[in-house]
């Protein structure tokens, strides 16, 4: 069943301590799930009160509807 699921994260989690900083993805967007690709940088174009629907590769945005449309 697929779902929409409306994300306004646009930056990834980051988790110490570790050896090195581990990013987990937080937008949504990341070919490397659950892991941080910097996809996230496609949300800077998204504007504020609106959702966003990209196609099943999270690559391409296909819609964008008005945030109460979505409720």
């Amino acid at each position: 069943m697929a779902r929409l699921i409306p994300h306004d994260a646009d930056r990834p989690i980051r988790i110490d301590p570790q050896d090195k900083p581990v990013f987990i993805c937080a937008c949504g967007l990341s070919q490397n799930l659950p892991h941080c690709d910097g996809r996230h940088n496609l949300c800077a174009a998204e504007e504020s009160g609106k959702v966003y629907v990209y196609d099943k590769t999270r690559t391409k945005v296909v819609e964008v509807r008005e945030e109460n449309e979505t409720q």
